[in-house]
């Protein structure tokens, strides 16, 4: 079981932050919980002293004597090991909260979806699994590769489907192809396929249905090259 601390000095955010870690927790059956939960940087640091802790959310701008980074100084000093998540809605700190050994920034207001990004990444950390994660844009969005459905093309945009969400960003296939594993294959001028997250594929109509349930379609120009590599990847006579 991991232990939680979150510090901020919004009460709202605090309420917030641990609910949206709780469903996090539960959805992806991970072994957490929120311990504690302040608005009082005295109060993080008596806590954290007497008691087990393996993650802390930290705001950089509290409206307190010690900032965001300062609290993380200390806490540096008497847990070593802690994994430290900032959060901010100013951006220019972003670069100095690294200097403390931080595990990720998240800058507010603060999604769901970017939360649970980083969780996943931190459970992935702390378990040492080999998991590849790709990077789809400039703002950092990273997205697990064996979670993705499909790639599809919609106009200007590449849309990165998971069973959870949703990615889109404005780019090509030119870009992506060469950096996807193996496991994906060009299925449609329009669409990628990752072939671990194929359910049916039905030759005939053109479609192929994903384990999520979702569908894309099998492009005349691609069918046979498809068939192929599928039926050597062992998933499809």
């Amino acid at each position: 079981m991991l232990n939680f601390a979150i510090c901020d000095d919004n009460l709202n955010i605090l309420d917030k932050l641990e609910k949206m870690l709780d469903v996090i927790f539960i959805k992806n059956n991970f072994e957490a919980s929120v311990s504690f939960k302040s608005d009082s940087t005295e109060a993080m640091l008596d806590y954290v002293r007497s008691n087990k802790i393996d993650v802390i959310m930290l705001d950089i701008n509290l409206k307190s004597n010690k900032s965001g980074l300062d609290l993380a100084n200390e806490i540096r000093k008497i847990n070593k090991d802690v994994y430290i998540i900032f959060t901010t809605g100013h951006l220019e700190y972003a670069m100095l909260a690294y200097k403390y050994k931080t595990f990720d920034y998240i800058a507010k207001p603060i999604t769901y979806e970017r939360l649970e990004e980083t969780i996943k990444r931190l459970f992935d950390d702390i378990n040492g699994l080999p998991k590849k994660y790709l990077k789809i844009d400039n703002k950092n969005t990273i997205i697990d590769q064996a979670e993705i459905q499909y790639i599809k093309r919609d106009g200007m945009k590449l849309v990165f489907h998971t069973a959870s969400r949703d990615y889109d960003t404005y780019s090509s296939f030119n870009k992506f192809q060469d950096r996807l594993p193996e496991n994906y294959q060009r299925c449609h001028k329009s669409c990628i396929a990752n072939l671990d997250q194929i359910k049916d594929v039905e030759p005939v109509s053109g479609i192929i249905t994903f384990k999520d349930g979702s569908t894309c379609d099998i492009g005349p120009k691609y069918k046979s090259d498809l068939m192929e590599v599928l039926k050597n990847y062992g998933n499809f006579e």
